[in-house]
């Protein structure tokens, strides 16, 4: 479609006697009126849900790709977007509007600018990942005010949660973004392929870990999560979901669980309580969290996983749970350190059979100019009795006798899991009054945090000593 009063006639943009703008387009620019929505703020490919025109130099057939030639030498052609035909047979070439009044043609070319109704994204913009399309709709609408800075300030990265997108706390900080108020949350939205926008804070200091999250675009932060079949409902304003902890869920999921009692001091929205009642078949649940948001995600979470009658809620501080004798296993999820929780864990333990603790904690690697030990997988060990004595570490083999991959584990996440073995058989020991044998099972690297701090998880076994 031709611009109502755009002549269309030889090189109807320009005034070749001078090689400068014509009159008509003040200067070379486009008129407000006439300009693209995505100068005006409303982004690119879509403004609110409605398809934007893009401007375009529209030729006959037989000038198409001569002109196209000269737009991309003159680095004018938007190449986000397909050659399309307009009314009259004429071909037109997508442009970049922010550089038309550089344009500068040969005479012989004739011309006219146009409104592409419906633009078809080319091949090319389809193939772009999420990071590039978001840099290039947020250039377009930044035009002439878009620096190598304000780039440096665009995500690269963020988690996605349906119709949701989180963002980072390091992005978009740049006065100038303030400034494109809701017209920047839309184009990143539409970008993104999402409905709704956040952006986390710092995990605030109130022992809840609870989240510092600003709702950007959107009516509430209620989101769903699928990880391993089981699903996950949170409000992404209130409660933490680390996506980094999946290697450890999936661990727990294949865990021989059945008919057991699991005691998980803390639950948080149910990240370990739901892999060990979906998929690792313990017989209960009881799950403590002193989060009232979270408890309320949990409620949510077992109820959409049909597990709700096998797990019980103790809503509140998990160091005054008053269960005891109960519990097969016990999970203490809890990081940088569960350490608070231990005597809790030692109480709930069934006394007459014992069971298996799985300590969560952030330990510290001293940085060594010797060549790297490999981040275990599986690492054995004898028994600890009482305070604890020196045992020999097993490492598992596979078919022939060969050393499975990455079974060496670091000397310091051996000392770790050593003291709180000692320290764990010395709690039980002033418990119950006889000693008790704790068993390093294993000890599972889920992530790294930081340069030599590396997140673990001991698999402690604790079995009270019979009488001989």
């Amino acid at each position: 479609m031709v611009v109502p009063g755009t002549p269309t006639g030889p090189c109807s943009l320009l005034s070749l006697a001078s090689q400068t703008p014509c009159a008509h387009l003040a200067g070379g620019r486009i008129p407000a009126s006439r300009r693209h929505p995505s100068v005006l703020g409303l982004g690119r490919m879509e403004a609110r849900g409605v398809p934007v025109p893009v401007p375009a130099l529209a030729t006959e057939p037989r000038f198409a790709q001569r002109l196209r030639e000269h737009l991309e030498e003159e680095q004018l052609l938007d190449g986000h977007y397909r050659l399309q035909e307009v009314p009259g047979g004429r071909v037109a070439l997508p442009v970049v509007e922010e550089k038309l009044s550089q344009l500068r043609l040969p005479q012989e070319i004739p011309c006219g600018l146009v409104q592409i109704q419906d633009p078809v994204p080319s091949r090319a913009a389809r193939r772009q990942t999420p990071a590039q399309k978001l840099r290039d709709e947020l250039r377009r609408l930044l035009g002439k005010s878009w620096s190598e800075e304000l780039e440096r300030d665009v995500p690269r990265a963020w988690q996605q949660h349906g119709d949701l997108v989180l963002l980072s706390e390091d992005c978009f900080r740049a006065a100038l973004w303030e400034k494109l108020g809701l017209a920047l949350w839309e184009t990143v939205a539409s970008a993104l392929g999402a409905r709704r926008l956040a952006r986390r804070g710092r995990v605030l200091p109130d022992g809840m870990r609870s989240p510092s999250v600003t709702l950007l675009l959107g009516q509430d932060g209620w989101v769903e999560h699928v990880d391993n079949g089981i699903r996950y409902t949170f409000d992404v304003t209130k409660c933490m979901f680390s996506p980094g902890n999946i290697t450890e869920k999936l661990r727990v999921a294949s865990l021989p669980c059945s008919g057991e009692v699991l005691v998980d001091l803390y639950a948080g929205i149910g990240y370990f309580t739901l892999p060990y009642l979906v998929h690792a078949a313990a017989a209960f649940a009881h799950a403590c969290e002193w989060n009232s948001h979270a408890v309320e995600a949990l409620r949510r979470n077992l109820a959409l996983n049909g597990v709700q009658d096998r797990c019980r809620i103790h809503h509140g501080d998990s160091r005054q749970l008053e269960l005891r004798d109960v519990a097969d296993r016990v999970n203490l999820g809890l990081i940088p350190s569960s350490e608070e929780g231990w005597p809790v864990a030692c109480r709930v333990l069934k006394k007459g059979t014992g069971g298996v603790l799985h300590i969560h904690h952030n330990v510290e690697t001293v940085p060594s100019l010797a060549p790297p030990q490999t981040p275990v997988l599986q690492a054995k060990r004898g028994s600890l009795e009482g305070a604890g004595s020196d045992g020999e570490v097993q490492h598992p083999t596979e078919d022939g006798g060969k050393e499975t991959l990455g079974a060496r584990i670091r000397p310091e996440w051996q000392r770790w899991a050593e003291a709180t073995a000692a320290r764990i058989g010395g709690l039980l020991v002033e418990l119950h009054g006889q000693p008790w044998r704790t068993s390093i099972l294993h000890i599972e690297a889920v992530k790294s945090y930081a340069p030599h701090v590396h997140h673990l998880v001991l698999d402690l076994e604790c079995r009270p000593m019979l009488p001989t």
